[in-house]
């Protein structure tokens, strides 16, 4: 039963809203539509080496960013604009943003938690800036320092001065399905904090599961809840593996209409305030899955798995993304099958 009434939202809750939404949905999935094409939020460079210990070298997060940009992502979340003192991985912030090579058609959004960091940012030249509120009151005083209530103060005043610079917000929303501190997390109370953020201005809303506790069912539930207060239009999914639920979780979000996914290259990330939680869903897995359904996502894999190599490679580490290590597996025994021929 618990399957059926998932299947039952998935085409009666969302389906025709989908279809009505002005997205050309031509796939379909056990009943359920998808989107013929899918944007994805490359975060990476700025989510996915947050939480590293080691200090990476200003050089390599740029070969990062550009290598990502040449392998077809159309947007990369470049760095962060917090303050050193609280995430020193990413105190090379304006070097980065300064000596990327900016491909045409590819955006370099950068998140930008207080005026301070906006300001920074946009004398750094960025183009995009994102801005972030918890949809738990105990993660948003861990993570922020403030209320929920305070933090929205804070943005509306970072979304005011971005306007008035012309530069387009988007917006995060952590802890949408579960909290680290509070466990479970209200549908309502995720869809509230994202209607609050759409209000600001945000174009865009992307919904996360931050410790990566979601599965189907619940990231179903919070969709749901969320589309109802925002455009699905301006929703996106925002995934952590911590449980391995992460491609299953954004085939959920796909299905209930999103089409704009956030995805990490070699599974990097993790949070500073969330215990536990581990990378983000790799992007790898999600163009291989994505592939497999016929849906459009304009990245060449291949050399996405040459920059999943490289940037593991320079943290000295294996990647975490499934399809990196069965395709570089791949490479290896055809390499040594050649030589031995």
């Amino acid at each position: 039963m618990k399957g059926r009434s998932l299947l039952t939202l998935l085409r009666a809750s969302l389906g025709r809203r989908a279809l009505g939404s002005g997205a050309s949905q031509v796939k379909e999935f056990l009943g359920a539509s998808l989107p013929d094409k899918v944007t994805i939020v490359e975060v990476g460079p700025r989510d996915g080496l947050q939480n590293e210990k080691q200090t990476i070298p200003t050089r390599v997060k740029v070969e990062l960013i550009d290598r990502l940009g040449q392998a077809g992502l159309k947007v990369i979340e470049a760095t962060s604009f917090v303050s050193p003192k609280w995430v020193p991985q990413l105190a090379d912030s304006a070097d980065v943003l300064q000596q990327i090579t900016k491909q045409p058609g590819v955006r370099y959004p950068v998140l930008t938690p207080n005026m301070k960091g906006l300001q920074r940012a946009l004398a750094a030249g960025a183009e995009e800036v994102a801005i972030f509120a918890a949809a738990s009151e105990t993660f948003s005083q861990r993570n922020t320092n403030c209320t929920i209530d305070e933090s929205i103060r804070r943005f509306s005043d970072i979304s005011q001065a971005a306007k008035e610079a012309n530069i387009r917000v988007r917006g995060y929303v952590s802890c949408a399905v579960g909290c680290p501190y509070e466990g479970k997390v209200a549908p309502g109370a995720a869809a509230d904090v994202a209607a609050r953020l759409y209000d600001l201005g945000c174009f865009e809303v992307s919904m996360g599961d931050t410790t990566g506790v979601g599965t189907p069912a619940s990231i179903a539930a919070m969709f749901q809840a969320c589309s109802e207060a925002v455009p699905l239009s301006a929703l996106a999914a925002h995934m952590h593996d911590t449980y391995g639920q992460g491609c299953a979780n954004v085939l959920t979000a796909l299905q209930m209409g999103v089409s704009v996914v956030d995805s990490s290259v070699a599974g990097l990330g993790g949070c500073p305030y969330s215990p536990g939680a581990q990378g983000n869903v790799a992007t790898e897995d999600v163009v291989y899955m994505l592939s497999g359904f016929g849906v459009q996502h304009g990245v060449d894999l291949e050399r996405l798995v040459d920059v999943s190599s490289f940037i593991c490679g320079a943290l000295g580490q294996e990647p975490s993304a499934r399809v990196s290590r069965a395709m570089l597996a791949a490479r290896q025994r055809s390499e040594t099958d050649q030589l031995s021929a």
